[in-house]
């Protein structure tokens, strides 16, 4: 062989070497079901994947030493987002997330219900140099916030010096990485402030081109008048504003979500942005204390009241309680008579030793059917890693399962809309939530007909079924189980 042909042999083979570096870096998922996440029908087309990003949606020609994965049967779909999730602190602890990825959840924002770490930089450069397998968001907290400039003296209406102290930590907040401002106006600290301290600092998220999402300020007997504030919020600041895990929460307001949203409609139609997302589940998640929307947390008859509510204390199951562990699990009524005494009482023990972590069932279907159906609520999970109520590993599985399969009381195709392209709309996250050429190959495979939560109250940790595949950045994050893959990537406001 001469030099020149064993040049032109050398150069022959490392044109193939390229080429097959190349198609090493080339996923093609083939003829599944693709929900691209508009809302649009479902195509039976090939998805092809190269550097993190889908570079082909249609009909693709093979190519040698591409990994090719078979999807017939099966729906692709954007990766979920979680709009309202409490892993703030659980990515340090478990970043591989199973809990999050083996339901589908491929971006988290949390940072929720006015409770945020500060300053954000520090919190977002941790998450950077300690990748999780899911990319995370956060808000800036309200209460947080207040904390910071009031100290423990927060049980009154702040100051003007102290409004101005708070928005200049909203502001730093947002340049840090923020993409909103998050409140928790049911809760203690947050509970306390004026509905014009909040407008003042929902202003600083205006300017940023942020959002105000809400832990409203009742979401039981008053929450028609806490929704109403929410609106006049967004209307003031002239900023977009989301009722987060919305509800009619008590006896008294069951029925009354076409209200509620008849209010919401309205305010849209004078130029207010507001929208919702919601949890799949009949009972909420939180301290007892906001059973007693007054914080008389030690008055019999408020108790009393507050129990009636939820429909009582057999409707109260205590998941977390420090003094006395053996409590979990149990509702109040048991524990109660256990011990031979009244639900009140046991209430007024537990507020005094500190509170407890509670589930509570105290919503109708009448009225979550009613939520999800409006085109503005987005699919939430207020849960996550090692979150003692099942929504925290079962929320998306659960919709796609429970509510899209059996109940059939939203299309499969709304359904995704509501957990993808919506989502990542309100977080102003252009790349991610569709399903299309150029866009982040953050990516669900999942079989429709076996898709469904496993979870329970009594064992909340239980994974989901029906999950085949997660991508995130183009990288297998879940296949069953997790990979050990960690391309989470910290998101932050789009220039």
């Amino acid at each position: 062989m001469t030099t020149k042909s064993r040049g032109r042999l050398l150069a022959s083979m490392l044109a193939i070497l390229a080429v097959d570096a190349a198609s090493a870096q080339s996923v093609v998922i083939r003829r599944a079901r693709v929900a691209d996440g508009t809302g649009g029908p479902l195509r039976s087309v090939d998805v092809r994947i190269e550097h993190g990003r889908i570079v082909a949606v249609g009909e693709v020609a093979r190519r040698r030493g591409e990994i090719t994965i078979e999807g017939r049967g099966m729906v692709l779909a954007p990766g979920f987002i979680d709009v309202h999730n409490h892993s703030t602190s659980g990515l340090a602890r478990e970043p591989l997330a199973i809990s999050q990825v083996s339901q589908g959840i491929t971006t988290l924002l949390v940072g929720q219900d006015g409770s945020s770490p500060l300053p954000i930089a520090e919190y977002l450069d941790a998450r950077r140099n300690a990748p999780a397998a899911v990319n995370v968001a956060t808000c800036v907290g309200h209460s947080s916030v207040r904390s910071r400039v009031m100290g423990g003296d927060y049980k009154r209406a702040a100051r003007p010096d102290e409004v101005a102290l708070m928005e200049s930590l909203v502001d730093q907040g947002f340049k840090e990485g923020a993409l909103c401002l998050s409140s928790g106006l049911e809760y203690e600290v947050g509970g306390y402030a004026a509905t014009d301290e909040v407008v003042s600092l929902a202003r600083v998220a205006a300017r940023h081109r942020g959002f105000y999402i809400s832990h409203i300020r009742d979401e039981a007997d008053q929450a028609l008048q806490a929704m109403a504030e929410l609106v006049s919020i967004g209307e003031q600041a002239k900023v977009p504003v989301q009722n987060t895990h919305i509800k009619v929460g008590t006896a008294g307001v069951w029925g009354k979500a076409k209200e509620a949203l008849r209010m919401f409609d309205e305010a849209r139609r004078r130029g207010v942005d507001v929208t919702a997302d919601c949890y799949p589940w009949d009972a909420w998640s939180s301290t007892i204390l906001v059973l007693i929307p007054n914080k008389k947390y030690e008055d019999p008859e408020s108790v009393a009241r507050g129990l009636r509510d939820v429909g009582g204390a057999q409707n109260v199951l205590i998941t977390s309680y420090a003094k006395d562990p053996s409590y979990e699990f149990k509702t109040m009524t048991e524990i109660a008579a256990a011990r031979g005494i009244t639900p009140v009482d046991l209430f007024i023990e537990l507020a005094r030793n500190g509170g407890a972590s509670v589930v509570a069932k105290s919503m109708i279907d009448e009225d979550i059917r009613a939520f999800y159906a409006w085109p503005f609520t987005m699919v939430s999970s207020d849960g996550g890693i090692e979150y003692r109520h099942p929504r925290g590993a079962g929320s998306f599985p659960r919709v796609l399962g429970r509510f899209v399969r059996e109940r059939k009381w939203l299309t499969l195709e709304e359904a995704i809309r509501k957990m993808t392209s919506l989502p990542a709309a309100r977080l102003g996250l252009k790349d991610r939530g569709t399903i299309a050429t150029g866009q982040v190959a953050d990516l669900v495979l999942f079989d429709p007909r076996t898709v469904v939560d496993n979870a329970t109250f009594t064992e909340p940790f239980r994974r989901s079924s029906g999950i085949e595949k997660v991508w995130v950045s183009g990288e297998l994050v879940w296949t069953g189980k997790p990979t050990g893959a960690r391309p989470g990537r910290v998101l932050t406001a789009e220039p």
